[in-house]
């Protein structure tokens, strides 16, 4: 018996299965164009520069009494008063640049929208039906605080520390959470605890060629569809998609409501 005989004997019986099709519909312009969803995500530890004490008691009085961040809660913070106040902002805009520029995206900085963020870990979510345009590229600015960011579709699951950068699409499911968690718990964000994350987060455009060329995004595949809609949405395999709160996977928008709708009260 040949070993090619054998291979064919040992091959599993029926079809392979068909992966999930993901289709991000977004705004450009005034159209909605649609293009693939990437489950590439890019992460590096940069050389960033602690900010000072007086800038994080600033940031502590925002997130605690203007924000009043809630566990889970993602929210701004004003980066123009915080440049005044931080001489080393330049050196972790020029070490994200270095490190993007090495990922065959040279000056994508300086065309991107850049904002700075707060966030007490984050619950399993996608930011597609807003921001489906974009890829966010995220520089962590805090100390370890245990808790890591989590990509549940692809697998990437990450340490957060200062230094930390990521670069990933904004269509993929993740979160913050903590680290010696399997997802998103309340109970993990205790009030005495100090958990808090600071980062800086870039819009870059997704219809920029290096950006769809990293990434493996394909742009228009879904053209027809995309003209019958008037805002930003995923779709998984033909119907709109959410992300489920306790998984952090796909499912398809009907069969949740169905299932919600059926529901036996308690």
């Amino acid at each position: 018996m040949t070993s090619h005989t054998l291979l064919q004997m040992s091959a599993p019986f029926g079809p392979k299965p068909v992966p999930d099709k993901l289709v991000s519909y977004f705004w450009s312009g005034d159209a909605i164009r649609s293009r693939s969803v990437s489950d590439v995500v890019f992460s590096a530890l940069l050389d960033a520069p602690a900010p000072s004490s007086r800038l994080l008691a600033d940031w502590q009085r925002d997130t605690s009494s203007r924000l009043g961040l809630e566990p889970g809660d993602v929210d701004v913070l004003s980066l123009a008063r915080a440049r005044a106040r931080w001489p080393q902002y330049q050196r972790c805009v020029q070490a994200v640049s270095d490190w993007t520029r090495t990922l065959g995206l040279p000056d994508v900085l300086a065309a991107s929208e850049v904002a700075l963020m707060a966030c007490r870990g984050a619950r399993y979510h996608h930011d597609g039906e807003y921001y489906g345009g974009a890829a966010f590229c995220n520089l962590f600015l805090s100390e370890d605080r245990e808790l890591d960011l989590l990509f549940p579709v692809t697998g990437h699951r990450i340490p957060i520390v200062r230094g930390l950068a990521v670069l990933f699409d904004t269509c993929q499911p993740h979160a913050v959470i903590a680290r010696h968690s399997s997802g998103f718990d309340v109970a993990d964000f205790p009030d005495e605890q100090d958990r808090t994350q600071i980062f800086l987060s870039w819009e870059l455009p997704i219809e920029q060629a290096d950006i769809t060329r990293e990434l493996g995004i394909v742009l228009d595949g879904e053209a027809a569809s995309a003209l019958q809609l008037d805002e930003e949405q995923v779709w998984l395999n033909g119907a709109r998609a959410s992300v489920c709160p306790q998984s952090g996977r796909w499912r398809r928008t009907e069969c949740a409501q169905s299932r919600s709708r059926y529901q036996a009260p308690d």
